[in-house]
């Protein structure tokens, strides 16, 4: 059976050049990069070329990189690491659960948190987040791309009014590194977070971008490793994969990628939409990243369609895989203002660098075939069906 993955904001696959500049990392190179022999001084050598490469991505000082486990462990630093008891934060209802649930931590500590809502089109009102702010507002943690709609949100005008504020500002940066260019300096952050699997790097690597001169709390301690923000021994295959993931990610911005990636996402939107009734696309309109589309599907399910569409080898989610097999639809769809059952019917489509013209082929392919199969077989679409011939 033919299988195509377009489930790339979940995980991507590492890419063979950077699977190639880690190999001798874990043969030949082995090295702790704490140490001053020979072993030590390659792999400090490596992590710093690494750490030059992940700064050129968003065009930062290559001092101001703290490499982490992925992009949850930076989140919780850019939160924890800059807020306080007692603190104001500012957020939004339709952030990653890295970002969300370590908000609902802080109000179990004793700080205050206030959840900005969105608009229809899932797009974030910068003047929403200036209204919020407090005499002891300290943070404002806004995503810069939504990770189930692509929607990119005005991180340079909320950069300003947390700037104007004299307010730390941290961006979830996860979903758009390596997909739209990123310059901390334009937007004006003080913390920035990155994950390496979400850029062909592997699982469990990451990055948090500290602008300099911000005081960061450790929320890991140990030995003085990352300039005394992130204790423990890099990891070294892991850090040179993501590096090497950063300088392909910015030579692919800079070369029309994303150009040619949204071509290829609106073609299979597009056609999709031309071949079927009772069929939207979740934050059409908005500014998206450009490999990914959430669409809805009326009177089916969207855990039952991607189950179908993996047996006929079409890899797809219906949301975030780390609420994968959750019972309540999507809390950034029902943020939107879906109805419950629509957000239910709802799946995240999300290409990759891997990503072939005929895998967008396939997928125009299986996804109505398989669509109209789950219809026929709804009884709730049976009855619509129905009611409308008579």
């Amino acid at each position: 059976m033919r299988r195509v993955y377009l489930d790339n904001n979940a995980t991507t696959p590492v890419l063979p050049e950077v699977f190639e500049a880690m190999r001798p990392f874990y043969l030949e190179q082995f090295g702790n990069a704490s140490s001053i022999h020979h072993y030590g001084q390659h792999a400090r050598a490596a992590v710093e070329k690494a750490r030059a490469s992940v700064a050129a991505l968003v065009n930062a000082r290559p001092a101001e990189i703290v490499f982490t486990s992925g992009g949850t462990e930076a989140d919780n630093l850019g939160i924890f690491g800059l807020v306080q008891r007692g603190d104001h934060v500012i957020t939004s209802a339709i952030e990653h659960s890295a970002v969300m649930n370590s908000c609902k931590r802080l109000e179990q500590m004793g700080c205050e948190v206030t959840f900005i809502p969105v608009g229809a089109s899932g797009e974030i009102y910068a003047g929403n987040v200036e209204a919020a702010l407090r005499a002891n507002t300290r943070l404002i943690s806004i995503m810069m791309a939504n990770n189930e709609t692509g929607v990119i949100q005005p991180v340079d005008e909320i950069g300003k009014i947390a700037q104007e504020a004299d307010v730390f500002f941290h961006t979830d940066a996860v979903q758009a590194a390596g997909k739209v260019p990123i310059d901390v300096q334009k937007i004006a952050c003080d913390a920035l977070s990155i994950s390496g699997h979400k850029i062909h790097a592997p699982q469990g690597t990451g990055a948090l971008y500290i602008k300099k001169g911000t005081l960061i709390q450790p929320q890991i301690y140990g030995g003085s490793h990352e300039r005394q923000r992130r204790a423990g021994t890099e990891n070294v295959p892991g850090i040179v994969g993501l590096g090497k993931a950063a300088e392909i990610s910015k030579h692919w911005l800079e070369s029309g990628g994303p150009a040619e990636m949204a071509a290829m996402r609106d073609r299979l939107q597009d056609a999709v939409l031309a071949t079927m009734e009772d069929v939207g696309v979740n934050g059409l309109g908005a500014p998206r990243v450009p490999n990914t589309t959430n669409l809805w599907f009326d009177h089916i399910e969207g855990e039952a369609l991607v189950i179908a569409l993996d047996l006929k080898g079409l890899a797809v989610s219906s949301g975030a895989a780390c609420s994968s097999g959750a019972i309540e639809p999507s809390h950034v769809l029902l943020a939107m203002g879906l109805p419950h059952q629509r957000a239910r019917a709802s799946i995240r489509i999300s290409l990759g660098k891997q990503t072939t013209q005929d895998d967008i082929d396939f997928a125009i392919k299986v996804i109505p075939e398989t669509v109209a199969r789950l219809r026929e077989i709804s009884p709730v679409y049976q009855k619509v069906a129905a009611d409308s011939r008579r």
